[in-house]
């Protein structure tokens, strides 16, 4: 047998392996963002709306509040004080991992988005935020749409 005979075939498995587990991967994270919206809020319509500014933070908190004003968490209603508190625990945890000198008292560094009805009364948003507020979050955002891309009314469409 001479060298010219000889025929050398690639292992493919571990690479098809690997690319398996990476589409894998991406097709988990990237449904997640997605099911936290609520395509039930009807946002408000503001004419200079625009993309919320996460200003270097890389925890976001997306509060969903329903005309009731109930907190709505992948579909579901779930209790206003009781959610805000649990979160305020892991944002500080995930802050003091990150920096051992933080405290108790200091700020948290995650930036708390609000989306709520159109319809939904002032009360419900104050108790909202007072809440968030009260348990450590101090950077907001409300969420709107923009007058431009606002879908007519009699066509009761939804963003997100």
């Amino acid at each position: 047998m001479s060298q010219s005979d000889v025929v050398a075939e690639p292992n493919l498995t571990p690479i098809l392996d690997l690319v398996f587990q990476l589409i894998t991967f991406f097709m988990l994270v990237t449904n997640f963002k997605a099911a936290e919206l609520d395509a039930s809020i009807v946002l408000p319509v503001v004419g200079s709306a625009k993309p919320v500014e996460t200003k270097g933070t890389t925890d976001t908190l997306l509060l969903n509040i329903t005309v009731d004003g109930k907190l709505m968490v992948f579909g579901k209603h779930l209790n206003l004080e009781k959610f805000i508190q649990t979160e305020s625990q892991a944002a500080r945890l995930t802050a003091r991992r990150e920096n051992a000198n933080f405290g108790d008292s200091d700020e948290l560094p995650t930036l708390v988005v609000i989306r709520a009805d159109q319809k939904t009364p002032f009360k419900h948003l104050f108790k909202a935020i007072k809440t968030c507020q009260d348990n450590g979050f101090r950077n907001f955002a409300l969420k709107a749409m923009n007058k431009a891309s606002a879908p007519p009314a009699a066509a009761g469409g939804r963003a997100t």
